[in-house]
């Protein structure tokens, strides 16, 4: 009989090309991921402002999820959610993060690690109504986020009543349950895939005003 499911211990792939050395490195780490998150794009990764979320409660319990980069700069990265949300709990307990970019194809992956701020109501205002009208619909349709709903129909009724409320194309109101945030690192590693597992990792740390570049054991 064939096996119906491959063993993840036997999935292997073996990393080639250029590494990533201190000399190729830019001074500034904003100006590093720039050039990398460049390189995503023009490779043609799908959703390359895609990044794992990392959070915990302020008893330790961890939870990560995927969301979205909406904007970054020598302040830090910025995405938006739901403040009722599992990660704005966690967020509001413990307000530190790491944020994970997996650009796999590419052999790369970046690790952001820093305190987390909330960003003022006005920028959080300017995104929410840039959005896809749908979009802003949706989010008071999922007001309730990561709490438990009966069934699918439920949340598609709350769709409803807000398309009632604000037909298309709005303006829809920026709910008050709804806002941006601010990681302001404290660390950047830039890691690349190497030959037989040797990757580079090279780790940007703040250091008062400057920052020092450590390169980290694989």
């Amino acid at each position: 009989m064939q096996p119906t499911s491959r063993d993840p211990a036997q999935l292997r792939r073996a990393y080639e090309g250029h590494g990533l050395i201190e000399s190729e490195l830019a001074a500034d780490p904003f100006e590093q991921f720039e050039r990398w998150f460049a390189d995503a794009i023009a490779a043609g990764l799908p959703e390359p402002n895609a990044m794992v979320l990392s959070t915990a409660s302020a008893d330790g319990e961890p939870s990560a999820r995927t969301v979205l980069l909406k904007g970054h700069g020598p302040a830090g990265f910025r995405f938006f959610t739901n403040h009722l949300s599992r990660k704005a709990r966690d967020l509001a307990e413990n307000p530190r993060a790491t944020l994970l970019f997996p650009w796999h194809p590419m052999r790369r992956q970046v690790i952001v690690a820093g305190a987390v701020e909330g960003l003022p109501r006005e920028e959080s205002a300017a995104y929410f109504h840039s959005r896809p009208y749908g979009s802003q619909i949706g989010a008071w349709a999922s007001e309730r986020q990561s709490s438990v709903i009966p069934s699918r129909e439920e949340l598609e009724a709350g769709y409803a009543r807000a398309a009632r409320a604000w037909p298309e194309p709005g303006p829809v109101p920026l709910p008050d349950f709804w806002g941006g945030y601010l990681v302001v690192p404290s660390a950047l590693e830039f890691w690349q895939g190497g030959v037989d597992r040797l990757h580079d990792r090279l780790r940007y740390r703040r250091a008062g005003a400057e920052w020092a570049v450590e390169r980290l054991s694989p």
